[in-house]
């Protein structure tokens, strides 16, 4: 039994993406599942399963009363932050798959700019009544208490392990803008950077600078998924779920495995991709877009070396030689990553991801059949293959 190919995202839909939102993350939520059911051509008496993160805000049966869902046979929230972007789908799949339910959205929507700023210094963290309350109160004491400060970490440990540079983190950036600025939903559409403007960024925690941090965001995202025989009969050509993994790696601690014997890495990385590769039946050669999770721009560069797509310490030259664009071998971030267009915690690149597939993205890759999508790191984490239609 495999859950390649049995489940397809029929649907797609988001909201405005923008710094002060003026309105609920209740009504975040709605409008952005309205948009997919829409895309999709459905309503909402036909959903009966609802996923999304731990951390959203929405309540299934509040989001299922605003819009007049009727009864829910499933439904299911995934931890870690962004690490539970690409799992929510995978969640969905597994209940069409089994029958647990027949269409299912996942949905994720906060006003991450003008109400709770993850990016702060959040004291609650380590003094939750649970084990993440104990993890946080190692390192919060020693002022590493922000997630630029927890993975400042392991970028000073990946330069001086693999010689890469401040310049090599920037180019991701650089590269995100360049294609934001081309995308007329992105924030920073219009809005280029160079290199020279990321060096001259301020420091946030050396060696991140401030454009090696994406963006703080409010809106939504939202997801429909249904079986494959279903997604073909509806409005929209269907984004088939070829591959759909979770891993975490030993010693996981949530953005700050320090006990690790290799800290340059993300090994859960590895455990999903390699998940991915087997379900799908492709491998790093054959993906035509990748869409990788890029809170910080260092992770980028190690999620390339877990997933395959160069050796252990090469992405600096992968990058460096122009694979990375839209003509490259591998085109990253088409819409602008959440450097770029906005931080909806992962669930923006999914959405990207389906656009590429359908052939219908503002920054259209010719010939994608293939997408790899990732979901956060330095947490337990999440990844999709994701294919055209046949």
């Amino acid at each position: 039994m495999t859950l390649s190919g049995t489940a397809a995202i029929a649907g797609i839909g988001a909201t405005e993406f923008s710094k002060d939102s003026g309105r609920s993350e209740l009504r975040l939520a709605a409008e952005a599942v309205s948009s997919a059911l829409a895309d999709a051509g459905l309503s909402p008496s036909d959903v009966d399963g609802l996923v999304s993160f731990t951390m959203d805000g929405n309540s299934e049966i509040a989001v299922a009363r605003e819009l007049g869902m009727g009864d829910l046979s499933f439904f299911s929230r995934i931890h870690y932050g962004g690490g539970a972007a690409a799992a929510t789908v995978q969640q969905a799949a597994m209940a069409v798959a089994t029958g647990a339910a027949e269409v299912v959205v996942a949905y994720r929507a906060f006003n991450e700019r003008s109400g709770q700023r993850f990016g702060q210094v959040s004291t609650a963290a380590a003094q939750q009544v649970n084990s993440s309350g104990v993890d946080n109160s190692f390192h919060y004491p020693m002022g590493i208490a922000t997630p630029a400060a927890t993975v400042a970490m392991l970028a000073r440990r990946y330069l001086h392990e693999y010689g890469a540079t401040s310049e090599d983190f920037g180019r991701v950036a650089v590269l995100d803008r360049k294609h934001a600025a081309t995308n007329p939903k992105a924030w920073f559409y219009g809005r280029p950077i160079t290199l020279a403007e990321h060096q001259a960024s301020r420091w946030v925690a050396e060696p991140l600078h401030l454009l090696d941090c994406c963006q703080e965001s409010d809106g939504g995202v939202a997801l429909v998924i249904t079986s494959l025989r279903r997604a073909r009969e509806l409005r929209n050509p269907p984004a088939v779920i070829a591959g759909a993994a979770q891993g975490s790696a030993p010693d996981q601690y949530v953005m700050t495995s320090y006990y690790r014997e290799e800290l340059a890495a993300l090994p859960e990385m590895g455990v999903v991709g390699g998940q991915l590769w087997r379900q799908a039946g492709i491998g790093p050669a054959d993906v035509d877009v990748a869409v990788l999770y890029d809170h910080f721009t260092p992770y980028v560069l190690m999620q390339l070396e877990e997933l395959g797509f160069c050796g252990r310490g090469e992405a600096k030259h992968f990058i460096r030689d122009g694979e990375l664009e839209l003509d490259g071998g591998l085109p990253l971030n088409p819409h602008g990553g959440q450097l770029g267009e906005a931080y909806i915690h992962g669930m923006n690149g999914i959405a990207e991801g389906v656009r590429q597939v359908r052939g219908t993205a503002s920054n259209q890759v010719t010939g994608a059949r293939h997408v790899v999508v990732t979901a956060g790191t330095g947490v337990p984490t999440s990844g999709l293959v994701l294919a055209a239609a046949a």
